[in-house]
């Protein structure tokens, strides 16, 4: 009896040691970046993926119906070829950046300093979360402007697909359809000697129905969201790497003050 009774102690013990080293496994995780990573990474991934096949079905939506010599919008195409290889390294660079910013979270946290008693900070340590404070606010607000330029292609499929609509209502059976026109070149999108540049009446609404832009209309508007999502998980980051950096500062405050 006095076996068991010990034996059922022991057990006891030891699943409340690996209890409480769960607890402190959990404290040390750095919740803030986490959610920022995931975050980052979503919204990277959709505005990526979704603006590289969006811009595809702009191109075939203008030498179809816009811009049918390939000399007037040749200088729009190469521009939208290089857009898409720098969508390739805005993902490669996101999935790596977040990567680091997650591991320097989770050796900067204040709980992880507390599970580790003989942590201490070095100037290179310092300077390195100092810098990622630097480039992580000139990221953020590089993204606020990525969020705005991408919603100027959702205003311009806005404008078409309200223009379409308007010729669908009963206000426009009394007028000429064929005078409801959208001209792409007052954006400066092609040039002005661009043929037709122009869709009018009927041929407007074909262009409505189409999947392209029907496909195009809706990506970019997850592209926008996409970068809307990023420029929060850069704000959440901007936050922890703010707070790492004052800890990191306090904490070798407290080491010179121990020294003496």
């Amino acid at each position: 009896m006095e076996t068991q009774s010990e034996e059922n102690q022991e057990q006891r013990q030891d699943k409340r040691g690996c209890f409480e080293c769960c607890i402190k496994c959990l404290g040390g995780v750095p919740y803030a970046s986490l959610v920022a990573t995931i975050l980052c990474f979503s919204g990277v991934a959709l505005f990526c993926g979704c603006g590289h096949v969006a811009l595809t079905g702009t191109v075939t939506i203008l030498e179809t119906h816009f811009s049918k010599v390939t000399s007037d919008h040749a200088m729009l195409t190469d521009v939208i070829q290089l857009m898409q290889y720098v969508i390739y390294g805005i993902a490669s660079f996101f999935f790596l950046y977040g990567i680091i910013l997650l591991a320097e979270g989770f050796y900067t946290t204040s709980a992880v300093k507390e599970l580790h008693s003989e942590f201490k900070t070095t100037i290179c340590g310092r300077c390195i979360s100092g810098m990622f404070v630097f480039l992580t606010y000139i990221l953020g607000v590089a993204w606020l402007g990525v969020f705005g330029f991408s919603a100027v292609p959702v205003f311009l499929f806005y404008n078409m697909w309200s223009t379409c609509a308007a010729m669908k209502s009963p206000m426009a059976n009394l007028t000429n359809i064929d005078s409801i026109c959208v001209d792409v070149r007052q954006y400066g999108i092609i040039p002005w000697n661009a043929t037709p540049g122009k869709a009018c009446g009927s041929t407007l609404g074909d262009i409505c129905n189409t999947s392209e832009f029907y496909l195009s209309y809706h990506l970019y508007i997850v592209a926008c969201a996409g970068a809307g999502a990023t420029v929060i998980a850069l704000l959440i980051y901007m936050m922890a790497t703010t707070y790492n950096f004052a800890v990191l500062k306090f904490k070798s405050r407290e080491d010179c003050c121990t020294k003496f």
